[in-house]
């Protein structure tokens, strides 16, 4: 997909790491998010989707995101509670992260990237100014 081309190009060094930023702002990724208590047939009834965040070895948190829901199905096989998910642009993602938190692009895949706290706040900082 779309993404994992993007993060090979990347990795494999041949593009600019403020071109990547730039460009997977644009992307939609897939993030785990909690079951509801009372679904109703697959449908979300809560206009508040609680996504999958985790602590690190360092006791830092880390948003958890994926680069296609398929990607997706052993971590939430591991993590009851996390069934499904939504695909949304990373834009949307970053705006809505809190202070000091990581982002996780396919952990545990090798087609993966980490945003540490200060990568996230410079993916921010890409985001142009919303309309209000």
């Amino acid at each position: 997909n779309d993404v994992e081309r993007l993060l090979a190009e990347m990795l494999a060094g041949e593009l600019k790491p403020e071109d990547f930023a730039k460009r997977l702002l644009d992307m939609n990724v897939f993030m785990p998010v909690a079951d509801e208590k009372h679904q109703i047939m697959g449908f979300q009834t809560s206009t508040k989707a609680t996504p999958l965040v985790l602590d690190d070895e360092d006791g830092n948190r880390v948003l958890i995101t994926f680069s296609a829901p398929e990607r997706a199905k052993r971590l939430n096989a591991e993590m009851p509670g996390y069934s499904g998910g939504l695909l949304t642009e990373v834009s949307w993602i970053v705006r809505r992260m809190g202070e000091n938190m990581s982002l996780s692009l396919n952990p545990g895949f090798e087609l993966g990237f980490d945003f540490d706290p200060d990568m996230v706040a410079m993916l921010a900082g890409l985001l142009p100014e919303e309309a209000e």
